[in-house]
């Protein structure tokens, strides 16, 4: 299965994985790692957070081909 992704299924997939685990680390730790890695509110932070909610939204729509194959 994991194997017949596309190169954009395992971007967004990465991205999604790297927001879950943003989101849990600002819940658990009240700490955000794009934040601190690339300035509060910054250019840089406001395209990965568009980004990760880019993808979630494709991969809404794409994970139920990804069971089929």
């Amino acid at each position: 299965m994991m194997n017949k992704l596309s190169a954009i299924d395992w971007i967004a997939l990465v991205l999604v994985i790297i927001g879950g685990i943003n989101w849990g680390l600002v819940g658990f730790f009240n700490f955000d790692l794009v934040a601190t890695l690339f300035g509060s509110a910054s250019v840089l932070s406001r395209i990965i957070y568009d980004l990760v909610g880019l993808s979630a939204i494709y991969l809404i729509f794409v994970a139920p081909k990804m069971g089929k194959q």
